[in-house]
């Protein structure tokens, strides 16, 4: 059936509602400070073909679930829930992650389903938030469900809502946020029945595909023609798996662009190092990698004519043609065997964005941001006042990359919608002070268009708690590309003490202060370059310190005639003219900063950072 084009703009916009309504009553009626507060969870819309058919955010997969459960045999007011990271076709990546999902319903058939999953307190497992750093298996992270019937007809299984409660150490959050995401997703179910009762099953179908017909063409026609075609190999790097002493954990992309192939873009990760003994793997050889084929896919919206048309392009199953992706042989970071544990698996599913970015800059001559660092979890726990047990953690963000454009924003969380937990509401709940949450002067990467600024957050503690930190470029930096610079790591002192970014239970005794520095991002373009106004401006605001301002910019600055720092236009030249000259002919496409040559013999670049 050949879709109405009017019709089809109605079905757009009535999937996006709907997602965006499910998030919503989500978010009002959760129990958990992650999921209520940070909002570390989404929503998401896939058709009776299991086709992702929303963009705004990403979600996990249905696959598991009809693997599992015929869809023929489903019924109105099911709901389906999984946790298990081997058992989720690559759509779940760590315990913590629990995943409900509701079948859509239509003249007593299946004809779409509505899904949620998002990241809860905890889980059970070794250390409170079930994501323990020095984990060696999967069985030490949580308690592994796989795909069971939560609700049958519309009558949830409490024998197995008490397992899981009575495995959690915040059994009342777990209970009242699965109540929350099942609640919504059957809410999400009846919307879309809806539709389909307006429109009709055949016309509204014709819609879905439509609307993943137009990603595929939109991304194939204005992204993937701005890729020359050839080869093009670059590796970015995990430094720490909790167990083994800091090394360089590579993740390597060879990619490969022809335009008249089906599959325009081919993604090999041969190269990639082996897993990982500690928690830092990641399970995404599953279901031909779709999971990790839209996971990877929003970084080549960056290719977009306009920030404001990459903002307009969506990413749903229209993406998955047009990538192949080749994976290693089993046992490596992307292909771990069970039980490998997996519950720091951010360090490298979130480096694999990096890495496609970075191939993709060096294939486009640097038309893609630097690198960014946006998400890790920090954290304290410990006995309240009354004698009760709490847990506090949150997902701190840090700054995006420079691009060729514009500088990186500060402060940003790579998760769709989630935020820092408010000071207000942290205070009132945890025995804790907030002294300072501000932007941490000089982090973001010195360059033409300069990494945006991490954070800068002291908390002191008023009673004795143990500090936790799931966080990776704690040594290596976020890379600055064409000339820009390195941005600063992740750095979190206790009273002084300096602390690795994987940590389960560091004491922390009242009265100490823990100060959070999250990363900065990568610098684009050299940072001599860079307009002195701008360098000056950002001395005035902060975000850039006056030694900063002429060890990293070359700019000589003064007070001007209202007390606001100006450049030194003349001092500036002499200056900027002396650093250049520092700078080698032959110097890497790529700046990884000091901590690089820590972890790899001395050696300040890899041999891929170069253009040739």
């Amino acid at each position: 059936m050949t879709a109405d084009p009017i019709l089809v703009e109605i079905v757009e916009g009535t999937l996006a509602s709907v997602e965006k309504e499910v998030e919503t009553a989500i978010a009002r009626t959760a129990r958990s400070p992650m999921i209520r507060d940070a909002h570390d969870f989404r929503a998401g819309i896939h058709d009776a073909r299991l086709r992702k058919l929303t963009g705004r955010s990403y979600s996990a997969l249905v696959q598991p679930v009809v693997r599992d459960f015929p869809i023929a045999e489903m019924n109105p007011g099911d709901v389906y829930f999984h946790n298990d990271v081997y058992l989720s076709e690559g759509g779940i990546g760590h315990l913590p992650d629990l995943c409900v999902t509701v079948p859509v319903f239509h003249d007593g058939a299946v004809v779409a389903f509505v899904q949620a999953f998002g990241h809860h307190d905890d889980i059970g497992g070794a250390v409170p938030g079930s994501m323990p750093s020095h984990a060696t298996s999967v069985f030490e992270e949580g308690l592994m469900v796989p795909p069971i019937k939560l609700w049958d007809r519309g009558t949830p299984n409490r024998a197995a809502l008490t397992i899981m409660t009575r495995n959690s150490r915040m059994p009342d959050s777990l209970a009242g946020d699965l109540d929350a995401e099942c609640s919504a997703c059957l809410m999400g179910a009846r919307r879309l029945g809806e539709l389909f009762d307006r429109y009709g099953r055949a016309a509204v179908q014709a819609c879905f595909d439509a609307i993943i017909a137009k990603t595929t063409e939109t991304f194939r026609r204005e992204l993937l023609a701005k890729i020359p075609e050839g080869t093009h190999v670059w590796e970015d790097y995990a430094e720490h798996d909790g167990v083994d002493e800091p090394r360089l954990h590579a993740q390597r992309i060879t990619l490969t662009v022809d335009h008249a192939a089906a599959e325009p873009l081919v993604i090999d990760f041969t190269g990639t190092s082996p897993q990982a003994k500690g928690p830092i793997n990641h399970a995404g050889d599953y279901a031909d990698g779709v999971f990790l084929k839209k996971w990877l896919a929003p970084v080549l919206r960056n290719l977009a004519d306009t920030p404001e048309r990459m903002a307009e392009l969506d990413v749903n199953e229209g993406v998955v043609p047009l990538m192949k992706l080749i994976f290693p042989e089993k046992g490596t970071l992307l292909t771990p065997i069970f039980p490998a544990p997996t519950n720091a698996r951010t360090f490298v599913i979130l480096r694999l964005l990096g890495v496609l970015a970075g191939v993709l800059a060096k294939a486009t001559g640097g038309r893609m941001p630097a690198d960014q660092e946006t998400i890790r979890y920090t954290g304290v726990y410990g006995t309240a006042a009354d004698g009760s047990p709490y847990l506090m953690r949150e997902v701190l963000g840090g700054g995006s990359g420079g691009r060729w454009y514009a500088d990186g924003e500060d402060t940003i969380h790579v998760v769709p919608d989630s935020r820092n937990i408010p000071v207000e509401f942290a205070e009132s709940r945890w025995p804790f002070r907030v002294e300072r949450l501000g932007l941490a002067v000089d982090s973001g990467g010195p360059g033409l268009y300069r990494g945006g600024l991490g954070y800068d957050k002291h908390v002191r503690m008023l009673r004795d708690a143990s500090f936790m930190s799931i966080a990776d470029r704690a040594i290596l930096a976020c890379w600055g590309v064409n000339g820009g610079r390195a941005g600063r790591p992740f750095l979190v002192t206790i009273d002084g003490r300096e602390m690795e970014g994987l940590v389960d239970d560091s004491p922390v005794r009242a009265g100490e202060v823990i100060r959070i520095r999250t990363t900065g991002g990568g610098g684009w373009g050299s940072p001599y370059e860079r307009d002195p106004a701008l360098v000056a401006a950002d001395v005035r605001d902060g975000k850039v310190s006056a030694r900063g301002a002429a060890d990293d910019y070359g700019v000589v600055l003064r007070a001007g005639a209202g007390g606001d720092p100006e450049p030194d236009l003349a001092a500036t030249a002499a200056l900027r003219d002396r650093l250049r000259a520092g700078v080698p002919a032959d110097a890497p496409f790529f700046d990884r900063g000091p901590g690089f040559p820590k972890l790899s013999g001395g050696g300040r670049s890899a041999e891929v950072d170069h253009l040739t």
